[in-house]
């Protein structure tokens, strides 16, 4: 670990998100999407924290590191000149980027071997940052997963190294604690992966030509509550013997 650069994202950076999603889907959807978050807030965060915080204390006793030696600044961007120096001081063979900012090329180019994330969704079907939601919400469950990916100039579009999917009950489980399964069952392939590229091995790339490709925007109540209600219809339609 040579070091970590944590992001506190300020109050304006909202608001241009909320102007995006406005411009992407039209102000009646951007109520559903407000709406979402609402229910979110309501009806899902504790059972999700409650989630987080089990998995967090098993990959502690499963991966022990002490992260307190490790050089670390705090950014309101991963763009700034401050997380440039920094990353330029370290000069690292690779970096993870765990964030929702699209990335600099001064910033995502540092890194030897490149800058990687682990993106919530199987990409190219489902680029951005609610990928695992949108495949749930179209019964795309064959693509419902991560993806590894070394970050160019686009959103999502850079090489894969890796798709990685989880076990999952779409029925009592949250997208959001799906999308984190994703990663906590398949960190062994994705260290692999890494360990390989940072080697200098050749690792191929995932063949993505002739595949569909988008770019996926926030979640929507009406879409939640419609991949709920076709998820507990699947449900019961599995436990109800044929009748002769």
């Amino acid at each position: 670990m040579a070091g970590l650069i944590i992001i506190r994202d300020p109050r304006s950076r909202r608001w241009r998100t909320a102007r995006r999603e406005v411009r992407r889907v039209g102000w009646l959807r951007f109520l559903d999407v407000i709406a979402y978050r609402l229910y979110a807030r309501l009806r899902l965060a504790r059972g999700e924290r409650a989630w987080k915080q089990t998995e967090i204390a098993r990959l502690r006793r499963r991966y022990p590191a002490d992260l307190t030696a490790a050089p670390c600044i705090v950014v309101s961007t991963p763009n700034s000149d401050q997380a440039r120096a920094f990353l330029e001081r370290l000069r690292p063979d690779l970096a993870i980027a765990r964030c929702k900012i699209i990335l600099k090329q001064a910033i995502f180019g540092i890194p030897r071997v490149g800058t990687f994330v682990l993106h919530p969704g199987i990409c190219p079907e489902y680029r951005n940052a609610h990928g695992c939601f949108w495949a749930l919400a179209r019964r795309d469950l064959e693509r419902v997963g991560m993806t590894l990916l070394r970050v160019d100039p686009g959103i999502d579009t850079g090489p894969i190294f890796l798709h990685g999917t989880c076990d999952f009950d779409e029925v009592e489980e949250s997208h959001a604690i799906i999308q984190y399964r994703a990663v906590t069952q398949n960190l062994d392939a994705i260290a692999n992966v890494l360990t390989a590229l940072a080697r200098g091995e050749r690792v191929p790339c995932v063949e993505v030509e002739g595949r569909e490709s988008a770019v996926w925007g926030q979640p929507q109540l009406t879409a939640y509550l419609h991949w709920k209600s076709e998820a507990r219809r699947k449900r019961h339609a599995t436990r109800i013997p044929a009748l002769s």
